[in-house]
């Protein structure tokens, strides 16, 4: 009987190793940075409405050439702003990072999932129901955002282009001249 719930432990330790590359293609996003592709695992089963509404943006071009408006060194790469942000249409530098997309604002979907390294989360503003477009990689470990923010994915191949993007000088991290998002995709 012990081999038995050893045998059941192994294979559900197994299993829970195992199936994150049991993802559905569609559970990805790839952006394509200046220095290479960036993979992210998105989590549909954590924030299903948030990952919903990044996947729509993605598949219709939204993101491609939008900027990295606020980029803190061991911190965190903020993009996403659709309204403001893409510097191909409609770049604004001085608005970058105030603008969303034409889709509603949603709700928040908080969880247990840390910020670490590589953990890509919603942007919003003081309102925890105002994410719309707006989403931030992590540098580095945030747990003062647990719980606080929706996280949509984890980076799974490509965090040393992530590394490259450019820093912001100010403050609060704007950044001068920013790295963009070349082309966004929703699969691997």
């Amino acid at each position: 009987m012990k081999l038995l719930r050893l045998a059941i432990a192994g294979a559900f330790a197994l299993a829970s190793f195992v199936m994150p590359a049991l993802a559905a293609e569609d559970d990805f996003l790839t952006i394509q940075l200046k220095d290479g592709p960036v993979v992210v695992q998105l989590m549909p089963e954590v924030a299903p409405k948030h990952v919903a509404q990044v996947k729509a943006l993605a598949a219709k071009g939204e993101y491609d050439n939008v900027a990295f408006h606020r980029v803190i060194q061991g911190f965190m790469a903020q993009t996403g702003d659709v309204q403001f942000g893409d510097m191909e249409d409609g770049f604004n530098a001085s608005r970058a990072g105030t603008g969303g997309s034409d889709l509603p604002d949603l709700p928040a979907e908080f969880s247990k999932v840390p910020f670490e390294r590589g953990t890509v989360g919603m942007a919003r503003s003081q309102d925890p129901n105002s994410a719309n477009s707006q989403f931030f990689i992590m540098f580095d470990e945030g747990s003062f955002l647990n719980g606080q923010y929706t996280v949509i994915g984890k980076v799974v191949s490509g965090m040393e282009n992530v590394d490259k993007i450019k820093r912001g000088e100010g403050g609060n991290g704007e950044v001068s001249d920013p790295d963009r998002m070349i082309k966004v995709t929703v699969g691997k």
